[in-house]
């Protein structure tokens, strides 16, 4: 789950990672307290969890003349159809230098990488493609609670040395917070010091109990509702609905939907030994996404049995034609149910996608 400026920079301050000074408001009548404590230019940031703020806007220059009237002006945008609801304002920095700093999940190594770059403030995924030289990278053992001196010396490499112990402080955050990303970028170099001029912290979902997060953001009302009944659920922008049970069969399916010209809307892994009731509501759930036209159900009985599958497909009562193949155990008692309320069954996979991808045009 993706944090809040605000949010993870409370973090880093936690952890000795100086940030300017600063405070959240809520509606625009709150900066006159706030404009107080940060002089006279400030800079205000939309709090939303979306990319590329200030491309869009959400990240503007302000002074005790206009700062009113510029917060009015965030608090009524729209950032990648998110509302501005609260707006960080803080202190000016007078940057001489901006450096780019994070530490992120490396999947294949299975340790954390440590990225630096003496070039902040820039896309960062531009950089590493068409600079790839200007990212000095470090892959570290998460067993080490320390970043070793030699690493942060081949990291910052003529860098001022002080960026050594953010190094260590950042890696502090990202162990003991389980992150999957902590971002410093810029991390800005001034006359009074070094400042995480912004910050960027994503939790894993798997560990948001521990970290005593309730309820993940991220994650859209259906996304919430499969979590719920322990589906594996992900929305995508398509129209065919997808039902398969095992991460496996269900991702082919996704394959072939592509392979042969059309767009899955979801990936909804019913899981093993799916009964009525829960086959109803998988199906129900993905028929509730106004984008999809028609629905797979591509389902294995092995300890999932057919003959109820068919019964929780009938079930759900959705308006959307639902194209099935089922295989497996009890599959012609599945077969009886569903042929005698007119459902179209195929024999194959590759039959069952050609048939909704010609649905959907």
């Amino acid at each position: 789950m993706k944090l809040l400026e605000h949010e993870a920079r409370n973090i880093f301050a936690e952890y000795g990672i100086p940030v300017p000074e600063g405070e959240v408001i809520r509606s625009p009548g709150e900066l006159g307290a706030v404009m107080e404590k940060l002089g006279d230019r400030f800079v205000l940031k939309a709090q939303v969890e979306v990319g590329g703020r200030g491309k869009k806007g959400g990240v503007i220059v302000a002074d005790r003349s206009n700062g009113v009237e510029r917060a009015s002006s965030l608090f009524c945008m729209d950032i990648g159809g998110m509302p501005v609801r609260e707006v960080l304002a803080v202190e000016y920095l007078e940057i001489q230098h901006e450096y780019y700093l994070s530490i992120s999940v490396d999947r294949s190594r299975k340790c954390a990488l440590i990225l630096f770059s003496e070039k902040g403030g820039v896309d960062i995924e531009s950089l590493a493609r068409d600079q790839p030289d200007a990212l000095r990278r470090a892959a570290i053992p998460v067993l080490l609670d320390r970043v070793p001196p030699f690493m942060i010396r081949d990291l910052l490499s003529g860098a001022p040395a002080e960026i050594g112990d953010v190094i260590n402080r950042l890696y502090a955050v990202f162990c003991k917070k389980d992150a999957l990303l902590a971002e410093i970028n810029p991390l800005a170099i001034t006359r009074s010091g070094i400042y995480a001029a912004d910050a960027k912290l994503v939790i894993d979902d798997n560990a948001l109990r521990r970290q005593g997060i309730a309820q993940n953001r991220d994650l859209t009302e259906r996304e919430r509702e499969a979590e719920k009944h322990g589906f594996s659920y992900v929305e995508l922008k398509g129209d065919i609905g997808v039902i398969g049970n095992g991460a496996g069969l269900t991702m082919a399916t996704l394959d072939l939907i592509h392979y042969y010209g059309g767009s899955a809307a979801n990936f909804l892994d019913v899981g093993g030994g799916a009964d009525q009731e829960r086959v109803m509501h998988a199906v129900r759930l993905v028929a509730s996404d106004p984008s999809v036209r028609v629905i797979v159900v591509n389902l294995l009985g092995g300890i999932t049995r057919c003959d109820e599958v068919a019964r929780g497909i009938i079930a759900a009562r959705v308006r959307q034609p639902i194209i099935v193949r089922l295989a497996g155990t009890n599959e012609r008692e599945g077969r009886e149910i569903l042929g005698s309320s007119g459902y179209r069954m195929l024999d194959s996979m590759e039959q069952v996608v050609q048939a909704a991808v010609e649905a959907t045009r």
